[in-house]
Protein backbone atom coordinates (compact mmCIF):
# COMPACT_ATOMS: atom_id res chain seq x y z
CA UNK A 1 0.00 0.00 0.00
CA UNK A 2 2.62 2.31 1.05
CA UNK A 3 4.61 1.37 -2.20
CA UNK A 4 1.33 2.27 -4.17
CA UNK A 5 1.21 5.20 -2.70
CA UNK A 6 5.04 6.24 -3.41
CA UNK A 7 4.21 5.04 -7.12
CA UNK A 8 1.22 7.20 -7.58
CA UNK A 9 3.41 10.65 -5.66
CA UNK A 10 6.35 10.36 -8.07
CA UNK A 11 3.81 9.85 -11.53
CA UNK A 12 1.88 13.06 -10.15
CA UNK A 13 5.34 14.67 -10.04
CA UNK A 14 6.57 13.73 -13.20
CA UNK A 15 3.36 14.41 -14.80
CA UNK A 16 3.67 17.80 -13.19
CA UNK A 17 7.22 18.69 -14.24
CA UNK A 18 6.24 17.29 -17.97
CA UNK A 19 3.00 20.02 -18.23
CA UNK A 20 5.52 22.74 -16.80
CA UNK A 21 7.96 21.73 -19.54
CA UNK A 22 5.20 21.78 -22.18
CA UNK A 23 4.14 25.22 -21.05
CA UNK A 24 7.42 26.88 -20.57
CA UNK A 25 8.39 25.97 -23.81
CA UNK A 26 5.27 27.58 -25.25
CA UNK A 27 7.22 30.86 -27.22
CA UNK A 28 5.87 34.14 -28.27
CA UNK A 29 5.50 32.68 -31.93
CA UNK A 30 3.83 29.41 -30.68
CA UNK A 31 1.15 31.11 -28.57
CA UNK A 32 -1.42 31.19 -30.99
CA UNK A 33 -1.36 27.55 -31.79
CA UNK A 34 -1.40 26.77 -27.80
CA UNK A 35 -5.06 28.81 -27.70
CA UNK A 36 -5.95 26.48 -30.23
CA UNK A 37 -5.03 23.66 -28.51
CA UNK A 38 -6.47 25.05 -25.35
CA UNK A 39 -9.99 25.31 -27.71
CA UNK A 40 -9.30 21.87 -29.25
CA UNK A 41 -9.29 20.57 -26.05
CA UNK A 42 -12.17 21.74 -24.70
CA UNK A 43 -14.16 20.33 -27.58
CA UNK A 44 -12.71 16.84 -26.24
CA UNK A 45 -13.81 17.36 -23.36
CA UNK A 46 -17.37 18.24 -24.23
CA UNK A 47 -17.37 15.05 -26.19
CA UNK A 48 -16.57 12.97 -23.49
CA UNK A 49 -19.29 14.61 -20.95
CA UNK A 50 -21.87 14.43 -23.55
CA UNK A 51 -21.24 10.42 -23.19
CA UNK A 52 -20.60 9.92 -20.15
CA UNK A 53 -21.44 12.62 -17.42
CA UNK A 54 -25.46 12.25 -17.85
CA UNK A 55 -25.78 9.91 -14.94
CA UNK A 56 -23.55 12.13 -12.50
CA UNK A 57 -25.74 15.10 -13.46
CA UNK A 58 -28.89 13.38 -12.96
CA UNK A 59 -27.82 13.04 -9.34
CA UNK A 60 -27.11 16.78 -8.81
CA UNK A 61 -30.03 18.43 -6.84
CA UNK A 62 -28.80 22.19 -8.27
CA UNK A 63 -29.43 20.82 -11.69
CA UNK A 64 -31.90 18.24 -11.54
CA UNK A 65 -34.50 19.96 -9.46
CA UNK A 66 -37.40 18.98 -11.94
CA UNK A 67 -40.55 17.02 -10.39
CA UNK A 68 -40.09 14.74 -13.36
CA UNK A 69 -36.46 14.08 -14.50
CA UNK A 70 -36.17 14.51 -17.69
CA UNK A 71 -34.41 12.20 -20.06
CA UNK A 72 -30.82 11.45 -20.68
CA UNK A 73 -30.16 13.83 -23.83
CA UNK A 74 -31.13 16.88 -21.72
CA UNK A 75 -28.33 16.44 -19.33
CA UNK A 76 -26.06 15.34 -22.42
CA UNK A 77 -27.31 18.97 -23.98
CA UNK A 78 -26.77 20.77 -20.31
CA UNK A 79 -22.94 19.43 -19.97
CA UNK A 80 -21.91 20.42 -23.60
CA UNK A 81 -23.23 23.61 -23.30
CA UNK A 82 -21.76 24.05 -19.49
CA UNK A 83 -18.29 23.27 -20.87
CA UNK A 84 -18.97 25.72 -23.48
CA UNK A 85 -20.18 28.48 -21.31
CA UNK A 86 -17.08 28.31 -19.16
CA UNK A 87 -14.98 28.48 -22.85
CA UNK A 88 -16.80 31.12 -23.65
CA UNK A 89 -16.40 33.05 -20.49
CA UNK A 90 -12.66 32.39 -20.66
CA UNK A 91 -11.78 33.57 -24.02
CA UNK A 92 -14.56 36.57 -23.64
CA UNK A 93 -12.33 37.56 -20.26
CA UNK A 94 -9.10 37.51 -22.25
CA UNK A 95 -10.42 39.43 -25.08
CA UNK A 96 -11.69 41.92 -22.71
CA UNK A 97 -8.36 42.53 -21.08
CA UNK A 98 -6.72 42.40 -24.53
CA UNK A 99 -8.49 45.70 -25.60
CA UNK A 100 -6.39 48.56 -26.24
CA UNK A 101 -3.50 46.78 -26.50
CA UNK A 102 -1.12 48.54 -28.92
CA UNK A 103 2.76 48.08 -28.40
CA UNK A 104 4.44 45.05 -26.37
CA UNK A 105 5.83 46.99 -23.42
CA UNK A 106 1.93 47.19 -22.22
CA UNK A 107 2.11 44.35 -19.81
CA UNK A 108 -0.95 42.51 -20.81
CA UNK A 109 1.26 41.55 -23.69
CA UNK A 110 3.14 39.27 -21.27
CA UNK A 111 -0.18 37.92 -20.28
CA UNK A 112 -1.33 37.08 -24.07
CA UNK A 113 1.60 35.13 -24.61
CA UNK A 114 2.63 34.05 -21.30
CA UNK A 115 1.26 32.39 -17.68
CA UNK A 116 0.13 29.46 -19.40
CA UNK A 117 0.36 26.65 -16.40
CA UNK A 118 -1.88 29.97 -14.33
CA UNK A 119 -4.07 30.33 -18.05
CA UNK A 120 -4.61 26.17 -18.04
CA UNK A 121 -5.62 25.94 -14.52
CA UNK A 122 -8.15 29.26 -14.49
CA UNK A 123 -9.52 27.35 -17.90
CA UNK A 124 -10.21 24.24 -15.50
CA UNK A 125 -11.82 26.04 -12.71
CA UNK A 126 -13.78 28.20 -14.57
CA UNK A 127 -15.20 24.97 -17.04
CA UNK A 128 -15.72 23.38 -13.31
CA UNK A 129 -17.39 25.97 -11.76
CA UNK A 130 -20.56 26.16 -14.67
CA UNK A 131 -21.09 23.17 -13.27
CA UNK A 132 -22.66 25.24 -10.98
CA UNK A 133 -24.32 27.55 -12.24
CA UNK A 134 -28.15 27.50 -12.41
CA UNK A 135 -30.11 26.26 -15.01
CA UNK A 136 -31.42 29.52 -16.30
CA UNK A 137 -28.49 30.84 -17.01
CA UNK A 138 -27.44 28.08 -18.89
CA UNK A 139 -30.69 28.01 -21.04
CA UNK A 140 -29.99 31.61 -21.76
CA UNK A 141 -26.32 31.30 -22.96
CA UNK A 142 -28.02 28.20 -25.32
CA UNK A 143 -30.21 30.64 -26.87
CA UNK A 144 -27.67 33.58 -27.54
CA UNK A 145 -25.20 30.88 -28.86
CA UNK A 146 -27.28 30.39 -31.74
CA UNK A 147 -26.99 34.07 -32.54
CA UNK A 148 -23.41 33.67 -31.76
CA UNK A 149 -22.60 30.55 -33.81
CA UNK A 150 -24.30 32.45 -37.03
CA UNK A 151 -21.50 35.05 -36.86
CA UNK A 152 -19.15 32.68 -36.43
CA UNK A 153 -20.36 31.08 -39.59
CA UNK A 154 -20.12 34.48 -41.51
CA UNK A 155 -15.70 34.36 -40.08
CA UNK A 156 -15.44 31.33 -41.80
CA UNK A 157 -17.26 32.86 -45.06
CA UNK A 158 -14.32 35.35 -44.85
CA UNK A 159 -11.35 33.93 -43.95
CA UNK A 160 -12.64 31.31 -46.93
CA UNK A 161 -12.63 33.86 -48.96
CA UNK A 162 -9.31 35.44 -48.31
CA UNK A 163 -8.05 32.00 -48.63
CA UNK A 164 -8.97 31.65 -52.12
CA UNK A 165 -7.91 34.76 -53.29
CA UNK A 166 -4.58 34.26 -51.96
CA UNK A 167 -4.19 31.13 -53.44
CA UNK A 168 -5.20 32.35 -56.61
CA UNK A 169 -2.58 34.57 -56.46
CA UNK A 170 -0.13 32.87 -55.78
CA UNK A 171 -0.36 30.57 -58.15
CA UNK A 172 -0.87 33.28 -60.88
CA UNK A 173 2.00 35.99 -59.19
CA UNK A 174 4.59 32.28 -60.69
CA UNK A 175 3.41 33.61 -64.31
CA UNK A 176 4.35 29.92 -65.51
CA UNK A 177 2.36 27.29 -67.74
CA UNK A 178 2.46 24.70 -65.40
CA UNK A 179 0.47 26.76 -62.29
CA UNK A 180 -1.87 27.90 -64.74
CA UNK A 181 -2.53 24.57 -65.98
CA UNK A 182 -2.22 23.39 -62.29
CA UNK A 183 -5.51 26.60 -61.90
CA UNK A 184 -7.38 25.39 -65.05
CA UNK A 185 -7.65 21.36 -63.49
CA UNK A 186 -8.54 22.17 -59.93
CA UNK A 187 -11.29 24.57 -61.26
CA UNK A 188 -12.55 21.69 -63.17
CA UNK A 189 -12.39 19.75 -60.76
CA UNK A 190 -14.28 21.54 -58.22
CA UNK A 191 -17.03 22.02 -60.70
CA UNK A 192 -17.57 18.21 -61.48
CA UNK A 193 -17.93 17.74 -57.92
CA UNK A 194 -20.31 20.66 -57.40
CA UNK A 195 -22.74 19.15 -60.32
CA UNK A 196 -22.30 15.80 -58.87
CA UNK A 197 -23.03 16.73 -55.52
CA UNK A 198 -26.22 19.12 -56.83
CA UNK A 199 -27.33 16.10 -58.71
CA UNK A 200 -27.40 14.05 -55.59
CA UNK A 201 -28.87 16.39 -53.72
CA UNK A 202 -31.55 16.59 -56.36
CA UNK A 203 -31.90 12.38 -56.07
CA UNK A 204 -32.16 12.60 -52.43
CA UNK A 205 -33.74 15.68 -50.83
CA UNK A 206 -36.58 15.99 -53.75
CA UNK A 207 -38.14 12.27 -53.69
CA UNK A 208 -41.06 11.84 -56.10
CA UNK A 209 -44.37 11.74 -55.03
CA UNK A 210 -44.01 14.66 -52.43
CA UNK A 211 -44.29 18.55 -52.36
CA UNK A 212 -40.65 19.19 -51.70
CA UNK A 213 -40.92 23.01 -52.75
CA UNK A 214 -38.76 24.73 -50.08
CA UNK A 215 -35.76 22.27 -50.97
CA UNK A 216 -36.08 22.47 -54.45
CA UNK A 217 -35.86 26.02 -54.16
CA UNK A 218 -32.55 25.51 -51.74
CA UNK A 219 -30.95 23.31 -54.37
CA UNK A 220 -32.01 25.75 -57.85
CA UNK A 221 -31.03 29.07 -56.17
CA UNK A 222 -27.25 27.60 -55.14
CA UNK A 223 -27.24 26.23 -58.87
CA UNK A 224 -28.32 30.03 -60.14
CA UNK A 225 -25.40 31.27 -57.51
CA UNK A 226 -22.81 28.80 -59.08
CA UNK A 227 -23.79 30.43 -62.72
CA UNK A 228 -23.62 33.95 -61.48
CA UNK A 229 -20.13 33.19 -59.90
CA UNK A 230 -18.40 32.00 -62.79
CA UNK A 231 -19.68 35.01 -65.29
CA UNK A 232 -19.22 37.30 -62.93
CA UNK A 233 -15.83 36.04 -62.53
CA UNK A 234 -14.75 35.57 -66.28
CA UNK A 235 -16.19 39.16 -66.87
CA UNK A 236 -13.89 41.13 -69.18
CA UNK A 237 -13.86 44.14 -66.47
CA UNK A 238 -14.09 42.02 -63.76
CA UNK A 239 -10.59 40.30 -64.43
CA UNK A 240 -11.18 37.63 -62.45
CA UNK A 241 -10.41 33.93 -61.88
CA UNK A 242 -12.45 30.47 -62.04
CA UNK A 243 -10.63 29.09 -59.33
CA UNK A 244 -12.09 31.04 -56.48
CA UNK A 245 -15.26 31.30 -58.01
CA UNK A 246 -15.05 26.79 -58.39
CA UNK A 247 -14.21 26.70 -54.60
CA UNK A 248 -16.88 29.16 -53.56
CA UNK A 249 -19.35 27.37 -56.00
CA UNK A 250 -18.20 23.97 -53.87
CA UNK A 251 -18.73 25.34 -50.36
CA UNK A 252 -22.03 27.02 -51.02
CA UNK A 253 -23.28 23.14 -52.25
CA UNK A 254 -21.51 21.88 -49.43
CA UNK A 255 -23.89 24.08 -47.32
CA UNK A 256 -27.23 23.90 -48.61
CA UNK A 257 -26.37 20.25 -48.36
CA UNK A 258 -25.27 20.41 -44.89
CA UNK A 259 -29.03 22.37 -44.24
CA UNK A 260 -31.18 20.39 -46.11
CA UNK A 261 -29.65 17.10 -44.25
CA UNK A 262 -29.91 18.96 -40.99
CA UNK A 263 -34.20 18.68 -41.41
CA UNK A 264 -36.00 16.39 -39.25
CA UNK A 265 -35.54 12.92 -39.26
CA UNK A 266 -39.59 12.83 -39.89
CA UNK A 267 -39.97 15.47 -43.10
CA UNK A 268 -40.82 13.84 -46.23
CA UNK A 269 -38.67 15.19 -48.04
CA UNK A 270 -35.32 14.20 -46.45
CA UNK A 271 -34.44 11.21 -48.39
CA UNK A 272 -31.06 10.23 -45.78
CA UNK A 273 -33.89 10.02 -42.63
CA UNK A 274 -33.48 5.95 -42.88
CA UNK A 275 -29.73 6.70 -42.44
CA UNK A 276 -29.66 10.09 -40.56
CA UNK A 277 -28.18 8.72 -37.36
CA UNK A 278 -24.88 7.95 -39.60
CA UNK A 279 -25.11 11.15 -41.65
CA UNK A 280 -25.87 13.42 -38.42
CA UNK A 281 -22.43 11.82 -37.10
CA UNK A 282 -20.45 12.22 -40.03
CA UNK A 283 -21.85 15.90 -40.28
CA UNK A 284 -20.75 16.52 -36.78
CA UNK A 285 -17.24 15.30 -37.26
CA UNK A 286 -16.96 17.58 -40.26
CA UNK A 287 -18.43 19.98 -38.93
CA UNK A 288 -16.21 20.26 -35.70
CA UNK A 289 -13.04 19.99 -37.88
CA UNK A 290 -14.03 22.82 -39.90
CA UNK A 291 -14.48 24.57 -36.75
CA UNK A 292 -10.98 23.96 -35.25
CA UNK A 293 -9.48 24.09 -39.20
CA UNK A 294 -11.27 27.65 -39.10
CA UNK A 295 -9.74 28.82 -36.06
CA UNK A 296 -6.47 27.04 -36.35
CA UNK A 297 -6.53 29.45 -39.75
CA UNK A 298 -7.81 32.72 -38.08
CA UNK A 299 -4.64 32.27 -35.33
CA UNK A 300 -2.13 32.61 -38.22
CA UNK A 301 -3.91 34.40 -40.61
CA UNK A 302 -3.69 36.87 -37.67
CA UNK A 303 -0.32 36.90 -37.30
CA UNK A 304 0.45 37.66 -40.95
CA UNK A 305 -2.49 40.53 -42.06
CA UNK A 306 -1.10 42.94 -39.66
CA UNK A 307 -1.22 45.68 -42.51
CA UNK A 308 -5.29 45.87 -41.90
CA UNK A 309 -4.77 46.16 -38.22
CA UNK A 310 -1.69 47.20 -37.40
CA UNK A 311 -1.50 51.08 -36.51
CA UNK A 312 0.47 53.91 -38.74
CA UNK A 313 3.60 53.43 -36.79
CA UNK A 314 4.02 49.65 -37.03
CA UNK A 315 6.90 48.81 -39.35
CA UNK A 316 4.69 46.49 -41.46
CA UNK A 317 2.35 49.09 -41.96
CA UNK A 318 4.26 50.44 -45.19
CA UNK A 319 5.21 53.87 -43.66
CA UNK A 320 8.50 55.39 -45.16
CA UNK A 321 10.97 57.69 -43.62
CA UNK A 322 13.26 60.08 -45.09
CA UNK A 323 17.76 58.60 -44.37
CA UNK A 324 19.31 60.48 -41.44
CA UNK A 325 22.28 61.68 -41.64
CA UNK A 326 25.49 60.13 -40.70
CA UNK A 327 25.88 61.37 -36.97
CA UNK A 328 22.53 60.86 -35.96
CA UNK A 329 22.32 57.34 -36.67
CA UNK A 330 23.89 56.05 -33.20
CA UNK A 331 21.49 58.43 -31.47
CA UNK A 332 18.54 56.89 -33.38
CA UNK A 333 19.82 53.24 -32.59
CA UNK A 334 19.67 54.10 -29.12
CA UNK A 335 15.63 55.52 -29.39
CA UNK A 336 15.06 52.56 -30.74
CA UNK A 337 15.96 49.97 -27.81
CA UNK A 338 13.35 52.12 -25.33
CA UNK A 339 10.95 52.34 -28.73
CA UNK A 340 7.98 50.10 -27.80
CA UNK A 341 7.43 47.58 -30.55
CA UNK A 342 3.74 48.06 -32.01
CA UNK A 343 2.34 44.49 -31.82
CA UNK A 344 1.42 42.42 -35.21
CA UNK A 345 -2.76 41.84 -34.62
CA UNK A 346 -5.35 42.61 -32.54
CA UNK A 347 -5.28 40.44 -29.49
CA UNK A 348 -8.72 41.21 -28.14
CA UNK A 349 -10.33 40.11 -31.74
CA UNK A 350 -8.19 36.93 -31.90
CA UNK A 351 -9.95 35.53 -28.17
CA UNK A 352 -13.61 36.83 -30.03
CA UNK A 353 -13.10 34.54 -32.53
CA UNK A 354 -12.67 31.58 -29.78
CA UNK A 355 -15.34 32.89 -27.75
CA UNK A 356 -17.76 32.59 -31.03
CA UNK A 357 -16.39 29.04 -31.95
CA UNK A 358 -17.07 27.89 -28.76
CA UNK A 359 -20.61 29.19 -29.20
CA UNK A 360 -20.87 27.30 -32.19
CA UNK A 361 -19.06 23.89 -31.08
CA UNK A 362 -21.95 23.95 -28.94
CA UNK A 363 -24.68 23.81 -31.17
CA UNK A 364 -22.69 21.46 -33.27
CA UNK A 365 -22.71 18.80 -30.13
CA UNK A 366 -25.64 19.14 -29.20
CA UNK A 367 -27.82 19.08 -32.53
CA UNK A 368 -28.45 23.13 -31.96
CA UNK A 369 -30.43 21.87 -28.47
CA UNK A 370 -33.52 20.66 -30.73
CA UNK A 371 -35.45 17.43 -29.69
CA UNK A 372 -32.94 14.55 -30.51
CA UNK A 373 -35.97 11.45 -30.03
CA UNK A 374 -35.66 7.56 -28.45
CA UNK A 375 -32.43 6.73 -29.54
CA UNK A 376 -30.37 9.82 -28.20
CA UNK A 377 -27.39 10.05 -30.65
CA UNK A 378 -28.78 11.61 -33.28
CA UNK A 379 -26.45 15.24 -33.41
CA UNK A 380 -26.92 18.41 -35.75
CA UNK A 381 -30.80 17.96 -37.05
CA UNK A 382 -33.38 20.50 -36.52
CA UNK A 383 -34.94 23.54 -38.54
CA UNK A 384 -32.64 26.33 -36.56
CA UNK A 385 -29.81 24.21 -37.66
CA UNK A 386 -31.23 24.16 -41.48
CA UNK A 387 -31.50 28.26 -41.63
CA UNK A 388 -28.41 29.20 -40.37
CA UNK A 389 -26.45 27.07 -43.53
CA UNK A 390 -28.52 28.40 -45.57
CA UNK A 391 -28.53 31.63 -44.89
CA UNK A 392 -24.59 31.51 -44.68
CA UNK A 393 -24.64 30.05 -47.97
CA UNK A 394 -26.43 32.89 -49.36
CA UNK A 395 -24.07 35.31 -47.16
CA UNK A 396 -20.96 33.55 -48.64
CA UNK A 397 -22.42 34.07 -52.42
CA UNK A 398 -23.18 37.44 -51.34
CA UNK A 399 -20.07 38.27 -50.07
CA UNK A 400 -18.07 36.37 -52.89
CA UNK A 401 -19.83 38.60 -55.93
CA UNK A 402 -19.65 42.09 -53.51
CA UNK A 403 -15.91 40.95 -53.69
CA UNK A 404 -15.35 40.51 -57.51
CA UNK A 405 -17.61 43.56 -58.57
CA UNK A 406 -16.32 46.48 -55.30
CA UNK A 407 -13.30 47.00 -57.21
CA UNK A 408 -15.16 48.40 -60.23
CA UNK A 409 -17.82 50.27 -58.38
CA UNK A 410 -14.86 52.29 -55.92
CA UNK A 411 -11.57 52.02 -57.98
CA UNK A 412 -9.68 53.93 -55.75
CA UNK A 413 -10.46 51.63 -52.65
CA UNK A 414 -8.25 48.17 -51.92
CA UNK A 415 -10.56 45.68 -51.46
Amino acid sequence: MWAASCLASCCAACACEACRSVVGGISRRSARIAYCGLFALSLVVSWVLREVAAPLMESLPWINHFRKTPDREWFETDAVLRVSLGNFFFFTLLAVLMIGIKDQKDPRDRLHHGGWMAKIVCWCIVVFLMFFVPNGIVSFYETISKFGSGLFLLVQVVLLLDFVHAWNENWVSKDEQFWYMALLIVSLVCYVATFSFTGLLFHWFTPSGHDCGLNTFFIVLTLIFVFVFAVVALHPKVNGSLLPASVISLYCTYLCYSGISSEPRDYECNGLHNHSKAVSTGSLTLGLLTTVLSVVYSAVRAGSSTTLISPPSSPRAGSEKPLLPFDKLEEQEDKKKDEAKPVSYSYAFFHLIFSLASMYSAMLLTGWSTSVGGSGKLVDVGWPSVWVRIITGWATASLFIWSLIAPLIFPERVF
